[in-house]
């Protein structure tokens, strides 16, 4: 298969949902909607709801456009990722200049406004979510179990968990250990990538079978994608990543490469990747795209 192809039909079939889902940022508070949509078309792979529909997709044996709320399900997980990254940055965070090549929100719009435009795009995912003109024909015990699995994912136990024992670790005066750099990577990054394969999984029906398949690659995944982002912060380049190289190390974040050197991180990466192709050896083609996302992860420049 094209995966560039395909990655790309899939992102403009989200952001064509989300632009149109999300207000205007002419829109009173033009303030608040112009900082939110500033950061939200910024550009981006789309990863999450990516992932989410190819999911969908792997359950359905194909073609996964006519499934209820689907759209909206996976798109709701683009506004919480964003919403994370506009506070990632923020100078009590993370304190980043550039984000996807262009200054990042608080640069632009000041903190005050970065703040609320992330609370904003974080409520209204589940805002669309409970929305029946885009989720009203999702079988309501999926539909709850999609909602809590974005909670989830995304909270204390999930995201926002990993992020603030993140900033715990952070510098070269503390020392932790590698169990606690993978509970960072799991929760901070990993646990919203399983979250939206799960989601997929869900809108679409899976059996107890395919869901245990599927989390047991969202988490290969997920974990996978953080991995490589910590190489991709020694070896990036700015022009690709589009922020700041070498941050990570500058702020003294536990990483990969910082515990088990840069050779064993990439091995590490590859072998994530194999394990999650192999969760999936009881799908047919139809989860060919998962499979060649998961590769793509540890290959990208990105």
């Amino acid at each position: 298969m094209d995966l560039k192809q395909y990655l790309k039909a899939k992102r403009d079939l989200v952001d064509g949902f989300l632009y149109s889902a999300t207000p205007a940022a002419d829109k009173y508070p033009a303030s608040l909607h112009g900082s939110m949509r500033y950061s939200l078309e910024a550009g981006g792979k789309r990863v999450r709801p990516v992932l989410a529909l190819a999911a969908a997709e792997a359950v359905k044996g194909g073609d996964a456009s006519g499934v209820p709320g689907l759209l909206a399900a996976a798109s709701s997980l683009e506004l919480i990722h964003t919403y994370s990254l506009i506070h990632d940055d923020l100078p009590a965070m993370d304190d980043d200049d550039l984000r996807r090549g262009k200054p990042t929100n608080h640069k632009v719009w000041g903190e005050a406004m970065a703040i609320l435009a992330g609370d904003a795009l974080l409520t209204h995912a589940f805002e669309l979510l409970t929305d029946p003109a885009h989720t009203g024909g999702t079988e309501p015990r999926a539909l709850v179990s999609i909602i809590r699995e974005v909670a989830v994912g995304s909270g204390s136990h999930g995201m926002v968990g990993g992020q603030a024992v993140d900033i715990e670790s952070e510098g070269e005066d503390k020392q932790v250990d590698f169990a606690t750099l993978e509970y960072i990577h799991v929760h901070k990054t990993g646990a919203l990538i399983r979250a939206s394969v799960r989601v997929g999984a869900f809108a679409a029906g899976a059996d107890a079978a395919q869901l245990a398949a599927l989390t047991r690659y969202g988490m290969d995944v997920g974990l996978a994608f953080q991995v490589a982002d910590d190489i991709l912060d020694i070896e990036g380049d700015q022009a690709e990543i589009g922020k700041d190289v070498g941050s990570d190390v500058a702020r003294g974040k536990k990483t990969y490469p910082a515990f088990v050197g840069l050779e064993e991180s990439k091995r590490r990466a590859r072998e994530l990747a194999d394990s999650a192709v192999e969760a999936l050896s009881t799908f047919g083609p139809s989860a060919d795209p998962l499979r060649e996302i998961a590769r793509y992860i540890v290959s990208r420049r990105s």
